[in-house]
């Protein structure tokens, strides 16, 4: 079985996940994916022999729209967030891949050039593990983006994007993750170069 067919068996034992992606496929946002923390996560889980949904905080989604207006973005938050029952709904956070740009730099303390996709965003995520995303196609199938290939997840590494060095808050990510999954092996920076 290839790495992204293992990816995809994790998601789809994973009753929430799927019925993000489910509902998500059915509200066809231009360009989306569920990213991050609910992908990975979900793997590490697998890994060791975790509840589906052991620490998972949110289901972040990102989507691009060319249009960068806080107004377009607002009514596609609004939307998605109708779609889901009141117990889902609060977790589920959805973005346009578009206006990060706009506000990036302002929260988190580094310059962010404006994105072409959702799957470049993949790009920029502060480690090769966390830069994962899917989407649910029209035919149920999920297909999987990963610029940075898939043997962080599955190895439980965590080491800094490689195009980018360690981000601003590695410290505190890295100590978030090991809090919940043990397991993980961390590279540091020197290392990881």
């Amino acid at each position: 079985m290839s790495d992204a067919a293992a990816l995809v068996a994790c998601l789809r034992d994973s009753p929430r996940v799927m019925q993000v992606l489910t509902i998500l496929r059915d509200l066809d946002l231009p360009d989306w994916r569920l990213v991050s923390g609910a992908v990975f996560q979900t793997v590490w889980n697998a890994r060791t022999g975790r509840a589906p949904d052991y620490g998972l905080k949110d289901f972040d989604i990102g989507y691009f729209d060319p249009d960068t207006s806080w107004d377009a973005e607002d009514v596609v938050i609004r939307r998605v967030a109708a779609a889901f029952d009141a117990d889902l709904s609060p977790l589920v956070e959805v973005r346009n891949q578009a206006r990060v740009h706009l506000w990036f730099e302002k929260r988190f303390g580094e310059p962010y050039t404006a994105l072409a996709s959702t799957d470049e965003a993949l790009t920029r995520f502060v480690c090769p593990a966390f830069a994962i995303g899917v989407r649910m196609e029209s035919d149920d199938t999920i297909s999987v983006a990963a610029p940075f290939g898939l043997d962080d997840v599955f190895g439980m590494v965590l080491r800094p994007n490689p195009t980018r060095g360690a981000a601003r808050g590695w410290d505190r990510v890295v100590a978030s993750a090991k809090a919940r999954w043990p397991e993980l092996t961390v590279i540091a920076l020197e290392t990881a170069l």
